[in-house]
């Protein structure tokens, strides 16, 4: 067992630490029509000159559109898996710029630290260009691993945090190194060596360390107590160094799965109607538990008309 343990802390030293914190998947497996959703293709381009891809949701036809959301998503994968965190709000009159950083679906490159900022900030600056985007509110939506690129890019922008209505984080670990050391504390094979191969994960980026100078925007913190990926107490830690506005809004249900449920859906068009004065949902109770229990008095949530 010792030797399998020293072959894998060898192997993930020979790939390098940043690249503990991304997971792309090649391709593209569907577009947004699998939702019957109105899209383009656009292409961006990065200081360094890779060209990236995202998706361009515009506002449902005949819905005044009332601004425009940059979705960054998680370490997996790429955006057609995360089309789930923003499907549902063209329907809303919100246009959604949905961004692969570089190594994700089609996007050219590979994903590392400190390069993949200047995929936050291409999305950044061609929505600056966009002229559906032009005199609209600006919201970022990060989920994981793409809010706490978010907290650090606004961090060392500040000027782009004068530009934002919100941030909304779903789902965000506080610290990478923590994190790591979580998911190698579920497996018997990795327990043991968790502390040190933990400390293989850069931690200098994590939104712990930004957080307490993101001054300059009001903050919606999503977080489920259920998340057995990024345990609640990032959630916690994220909102304590979060400076005010800002709420926490505790969820239910697996990792960023939170727009799953209508409830939530709810919650952040409330919030960003008003983000200075929005409190989020007082009790935990007035939704259901998840799994809903054949004796249980509460009803599930209706769908928004």
């Amino acid at each position: 067992m010792m030797r399998i343990l020293a072959a894998l802390a060898l192997l993930l030293c020979l790939n390098g630490c940043s690249s503990l914190l991304f997971y792309p998947e090649p391709g593209l497996p569907f577009t947004p029509e699998r939702a019957k959703l109105q899209y383009r293709d656009v292409t961006l381009t990065s200081a360094d000159g890779l060209k990236l891809h995202g998706w361009w949701l515009p506002a449902k036809p005949g819905v005044a559109v009332k601004g425009t959301v940059l979705h960054l998503h998680g370490n997996g994968g790429n955006l057609a898996w995360h089309l789930g965190g923003s499907w549902w709000l063209p329907e809303q009159g919100y246009q959604v710029l949905l961004l692969d950083y570089r190594g994700y679906g089609v996007s050219e490159g590979a994903p590392s630290l400190p390069a993949i900022y200047q995929d936050v900030d291409a999305a950044f600056k061609w929505l600056d260009q966009a002229p559906e985007t032009q005199g609209k509110p600006l919201i970022v939506l990060g989920q994981s691993l793409g809010g706490a690129l978010a907290i650090h890019y606004l961090v060392a922008h500040p000027e782009r945090q004068a530009q934002l209505k919100a941030l909304v984080l779903d789902g965000v670990p506080a610290s990478y190194r923590d994190v790591g050391r979580y998911a190698l504390s579920t497996s018997w094979l990795t327990w043991p060596l968790q502390l040190p191969l933990s400390w293989l994960v850069p931690d200098a980026d994590s939104a712990i360390n930004s957080l307490p100078r993101l001054t300059g925007v009001p903050k919606l913190i999503y977080h489920s107590i259920d998340d057995p990926i990024v345990p609640l107490s990032n959630g916690i830690r994220v909102y304590q160094a979060a400076p005010p506005p800002r709420v926490l809004q505790l969820t239910r249900g697996g990792h960023v799965q939170t727009f799953a449920d209508p409830t939530w859906r709810r919650v952040m068009l409330r919030y960003l109607d008003d983000p200075q004065h929005f409190d989020g949902l007082r009790r935990l109770g007035e939704i259901p538990n998840y799994p809903t229990t054949p004796n249980s008095a509460v009803e599930p949530p209706e769908s928004p008309q």
